[in-house]
């Protein structure tokens, strides 16, 4: 295979490890969200302090980055908490798609904070995918209205870690950004997740371990996945997430997305897709 073969082999993987997450999250039942976040964090924590260890790296990075990783994990924590939440009160797919509005989000904070050109392209597709979240938002006063909004917010706060590690850059591997945020994520979670315990059956338990090990197989598999091929290249592989959470959603929890919802899908794809195209044409000045 390829270097951009591998690098959509790894991305899909990612994205389905991504997707079984999420299904799992759901599928656990009727818990807190502290303890299912807490429950997926310990155990990427474990899984990549098994890597730092193996490869000889720091633990908790080098001492100059430690404000950039502290703002990485409060940032990645409140979208996984908010992610986790969200799970639980729509409907699977509608989440899912709502998260991936975060390449867009991180667009706009890059501009803002590192004074990064949008490029004409880039404003276009961000005006696309906003107006595919009103469909699937369809803003009113229901409860599932407000859901929606608060996934646009965990979208801008994963967008807000992924700036965040824009800046961060290669100064630290990838394992020790994972086991600084999770270390740091179940550190932050421990006394709520004391207070607010409740007791699983062990069908529970197992299903929040299996989500753990989902959540570091699309971590790392993203990240090796941009190893082999850069982001223009495979990036819009990433929202092959969103069917397989659409066919877990019908198949298994029986929930069936809205037209209105099916459009937001296809316009936020759409936007994705443009740009991604745009961006394989890197000397093309529009």
């Amino acid at each position: 295979m390829t270097n951009t073969t591998k690098g959509v082999v790894a991305l899909l993987i990612s994205s389905l490890g991504f997707a079984l997450m999420s299904f799992l999250i759901k599928y656990s039942g009727d818990l807190p969200t502290v303890q299912k976040t807490f429950f997926r964090n310990f155990i990427s924590m474990m899984i990549s302090l098994a890597l730092v260890v193996y490869y000889k790296e720091k633990l908790f990075g080098r001492r100059e980055n430690q404000t950039l990783l502290l703002l990485r994990s409060t940032f990645g924590l409140m979208g996984v908490l908010i992610n986790f939440y969200v799970i639980d009160r729509l409907v699977l797919s509608d989440a899912e798609i709502l998260n991936k509005l975060s390449p867009f989000f991180t667009i706009i904070l890059c501009a803002i904070f590192l004074k990064e050109h949008i490029k004409k392209f880039q404003f276009i597709s961000i005006m696309i995918a906003f107006i595919g979240a009103v469909f699937i938002i369809k803003p009113s006063a229901s409860s599932d209205a407000l859901f929606a909004l608060v996934g646009v917010l965990g979208a801008l706060c994963a967008a807000s870690a992924y700036t965040i590690l824009r800046v961060l850059g290669d100064r630290e591997k990838f394992f020790t950004v994972v086991f600084y945020f999770s270390t740091f994520s179940t550190i932050a979670l421990l006394p709520f997740f004391i207070y607010q315990y409740e007791a699983m059956s062990t069908k529970q338990i197992f299903t929040l371990i299996l989500a753990g090990i989902c959540a570091s197989l699309g971590q790392f598999g993203i990240t090796i996945a941009y190893s082999f091929a850069p982001a223009r290249e495979i990036s819009i592989f990433i929202y092959s997430s969103i069917l397989f959470t659409a066919l877990l959603s019908i198949f298994i929890f029986e929930e069936i997305p809205d037209p209105l919802s099916i459009m937001g899908y296809f316009i936020i794809f759409s936007a994705s897709y443009y740009m991604f195209m745009k961006n394989r044409k890197p000397k093309l000045n529009i």
